[in-house]
């Protein structure tokens, strides 16, 4: 059996309802420790993400099927990721890859990532990658999120 083939590109109009969909999910929201948005909130999201001169977007394809997005955007004087996988291709790697080749073609550093303590999976993904566990913290809401920094 072939390796899927697992490319990154610029992210496409027709990629936004595939990424509405994958941010619905119930399952994922409860992994990821986020809420879903509705689709104004969401529009409106994408629209702020796109226009932002210092981020960068990418769609995750594999053999030819977009599976998910990473991100790269400034916060104060970080440099932050995330990414965002269907749950229908879970456990694949194509997270680990995805985020893989978004970052090699990042030349700024140090490259941050704040995951939820219980998303084990997005943990293994930021390792996969050489990010290193270097903080934690509690949100207002309780909830414990690890930061990882890729020098």
């Amino acid at each position: 059996m072939t390796a899927p083939v697992v490319t990154i590109r610029e992210v496409a109009d027709a990629d936004l309802p595939i990424f509405f969909e994958h941010q619905t999910d119930p399952m994922a929201n409860e992994m990821a420790v986020v809420p879903a948005r509705d689709r104004p909130a969401f529009d409106a999201n994408w629209v702020k993400i796109r226009a932002n001169p210092t981020g960068v977007a990418r769609t995750i394809v594999a053999d030819g099927v977009v599976v998910g997005m990473v991100l790269c955007w400034l916060d104060g004087d970080d440099r932050m990721v995330g990414y965002w996988i269907g749950r229908e291709f879970w456990g694949r790697g194509y997270a680990t890859r995805g985020l893989d080749l978004t970052i090699a073609g990042i030349a700024d550093r140090p490259l941050l990532a704040s995951i939820a303590d219980s998303n084990v999976g997005s943990q293994r993904v930021v390792e996969h990658c050489g990010f290193v566990r270097v903080a934690e913290h509690v949100e207002d809401d309780g909830v414990i999120e690890l930061i990882y920094r890729l020098d």
